[in-house]
């Protein structure tokens, strides 16, 4: 079984996926990349001596059965990129990641209708509310949102999609050891037990190092279609990543803020380079020519026979509490139906309201 030989060299924090993809073009056979002698990586053009001195120290020190054990007593799911099933998009990028581990469903998720969605750590409120918006317009669709599990537009894009039932991938910049930030220890077992997938090019053991930051932003565009930036300075990661989706050939888009606020300026600049402004998840659906497919929800009793205004209430409240104003605001429901659809809600017991005025879902 050639799986232990891809695990064994994944494990090898000396070493990266660049490496390991070298060599195994070289040999074409992860085994014998394994196995491989200081001669043989002697003839291998561009590899250093201290960089085959180095590998060859790592490898001898391995206990494959070991380090394959761990990763699957731990629950841990995975695709080497000799894999049949290994993600086709991320194939093609020019750094692609030599094992992909994952824990969740990645199979439920369609790798053919993938967004990607990245953004300031220090968002506004504003910010969130825009991708949440967009993004719970996909509900019912077959569309899966992409990002990168961090604080700010990254945890707003995935708590959106998980919400509204739609799938997401969440990318992490460490090991399964690591929870990165503990703040989203909630979020991730929300798409770990049936939101979608959290995955990560890094062993479980290996820590979330500041350099594999900006390593996962080539997995996060990697495995999307497109790319979606939502608030951004012009000296961020959200750009690094708006960088590499251009290179590897993704489509670019850009929702608008306040010309205000600074994390906007890098958003601005990506639409005067030509970036599609997206306002709406139908937006999304026109840059890529795509045809919705629907899903099916799960829905309780209370929700089964609601009509099309009832549900545009119940997603608008999904993701937070609501006032009567933000309600219409997105629904566009006048103000009359909108006062009895929210009466009728509450007394099906659908709905309720806070003690600031605003409803919530039951």
């Amino acid at each position: 079984m050639n799986y232990k030989y891809w695990i064994g060299l994944s494990s090898i924090e000396q070493i990266d996926s660049r490496f390991i993809l070298k060599l195994y073009e070289y040999f074409g056979d992860i085994e014998k990349v394994f196995n491989a002698s200081r001669a043989e990586l002697s003839g291998i053009v561009g590899l250093s001596v201290k960089k085959a001195e180095n590998f060859l120290k790592k490898r001898d020190e391995l206990n494959l059965d070991k380090v394959y054990d761990r990763v699957v007593s731990g629950g841990i799911k995975f695709y080497t990129y000799e894999d049949d099933k290994y993600p086709r998009m991320l194939r093609e990028i020019p750094d692609p990641p030599a094992v992909l581990y994952y824990k969740g469903d990645l199979e439920a998720c369609n790798l053919e209708r993938t967004v990607g969605f990245v953004g300031s750590r220090r968002c506004t409120r504003q910010g969130c509310d825009a991708v949440k918006k967009v993004i719970t317009e996909l509900s019912g669709t077959d569309v899966c949102i992409v990002s990168g599990l961090a604080t700010g537009i990254d945890s707003a894009a995935h708590l959106a999609a998980v919400d509204c039932g739609v799938k997401t991938i969440g990318v992490i910049a460490s090991g399964f050891d690591f929870i990165y930030p503990t703040s989203n220890k909630q979020l991730y077992e929300r798409i770990e037990n049936g939101g979608g997938a959290v995955v990560t090019e890094y062993y479980p053991t290996f820590e979330p190092l500041k350099f594999r930051f900006p390593q996962r932003n080539r997995i996060v565009s990697g495995l999307s279609k497109g790319v979606v930036v939502a608030e951004a300075a012009l000296k961020s990661g959200a750009l690094i990543t708006a960088n590499l989706a251009l290179e590897q050939g993704r489509e670019l888009m850009c929702i608008p803020g306040l010309i205000t606020n600074p994390n906007t300026e890098g958003v601005y600049k990506l639409i005067k380079d030509g970036a599609a402004v997206i306002t709406c998840a139908e937006d999304i659906l026109n840059v890529f020519n795509w045809e919705i497919q629907f899903t099916e929800i799960t829905q309780n009793q209370e929700t089964d026979n609601l009509d099309i205004d009832e549900k545009k209430i119940l997603y608008t409240i999904n993701i937070e509490p609501k006032t009567f104003d933000e309600i219409q605001a997105e629904t566009k429901i006048k103000t009359e139906r909108l006062l009895e659809l929210l009466t009728m809600m509450e007394l099906k017991s659908i709905i309720t309201q806070t003690a600031d005025n605003r409803y919530k879902k039951e």
